[in-house]
């Protein structure tokens, strides 16, 4: 049987619609996966920078010392428990959400691995080399945040926080962040003026990769796990 005109201008619709969202999802995942291996290699360097650990890494090296697992093990593990927990307490879940969870934890365990990184030996060169890793970190983040697949696990933790204390942004952030530090510091993580400098400096540097970019957060359209797979399904 011939289509009329509507339904094959219709069923034509739906094949070029498809088609650019599929252009504009690789595009996006790309980004995505480009953000998060760029994220585990700023971590790492922020570890060789050998003046102790960002606040979510002293934490992950103390449950790694615990469970006698990587770091990299335990980032995911940590990441697997705190998805659990705010999707219990009704965040969505975005693709870039499990992704965050899984990838970065196994590109430190690679980078460590490979050893590619060197390791600072004094102050000064710790200092250079912490400063280098937050603002990969901070490029890193501008990367996986603009493909709009849903926030990181820590992050929504955060805002998980925001919204059952009506606590500021800022102050979520401080305790979620010195929660874990004082938890992984109890657990034997390492904690030093390279805690201090991640913890006090990571929003310095974002600030000034984001305003490089002329990038604001507030205007993108985060995609949950459930919208990427009901579009793929109409497909």
């Amino acid at each position: 049987m011939v289509s009329s005109p509507p339904e094959l201008a219709k069923n034509t619709c739906f094949s070029e619609c498809g088609a650019r969202y599929l252009t504009k999802f690789w595009l996006r995942f790309f980004k995505l996966i480009f953000g998060l291996v760029l994220f585990g290699l700023g971590i790492v360097m922020t570890m060789k920078a050998n003046l102790g650990f960002a606040p979510w890494d002293v934490f992950h090296q103390g449950v790694a010392n615990l469970f006698d697992i990587s770091i990299g093990t335990a980032s995911i593990a940590v990441g697997f428990l705190v998805c659990v927990a705010v999707a219990l307490a009704g965040e969505k879940l975005g693709l870039g959400t499990i992704l965050n969870m899984l990838l970065i934890g196994l590109v430190i365990d690679a980078t460590l691995f490979l050893d590619i990184i060197p390791t600072m030996g004094g102050l000064f060169g710790g200092i250079a080399m912490m400063t280098a890793g937050l603002f990969v970190i901070s490029l890193a983040s501008y990367f996986y945040i603009d493909s709009g697949f849903g926030a990181g696990p820590r992050d929504s933790l955060m805002v998980v926080l925001e919204r059952k204390t009506h606590l500021p942004v800022g102050l979520c952030r401080t305790i979620v962040e010195g929660a874990t530090v004082f938890t992984g510091w109890l657990l034997g993580g390492p904690v030093g003026l390279g805690t201090v400098l991640a913890a006090f400096g990571i929003g310095f540097c974002i600030q000034i990769v984001f305003s490089l970019f002329k990038f604001e957060t507030t205007k993108i359209q985060h995609e949950t796990l459930q919208t990427t797979l009901r579009r793929f399904v109409s497909l």
